[in-house]
């Protein structure tokens, strides 16, 4: 492992979007799941759908960063 402040920034922002990730995918399935047995409407359920999909754009934007932040590393 390289002991690079960047390559370590960068690992830490890969961390982060991954774990964002996951709880968007984990919760949004829970909340889809277990939503109507708890009497939920279907705005609440729209307000989780819309918070899990800015989770995975939030991932999506932090990946393609990291792999910019990369790609421009090697040469």
């Amino acid at each position: 492992m390289s002991t690079d402040p960047d390559d370590k920034s960068l690992a830490a922002q890969g961390r982060l979007a991954g774990l964002v990730i996951a709880l968007s995918g984990a919760l949004w399935a829970g909340a889809e799941y277990f939503g109507p047995g708890l009497g939920w409407s279907n705005r609440t359920l729209a307000l989780v759908s819309l918070a899990a999909m800015a989770g995975f754009a939030f991932g999506l934007i932090v990946t393609f960063r990291i792999w910019r932040a990369r790609r421009k590393d090697e040469g």
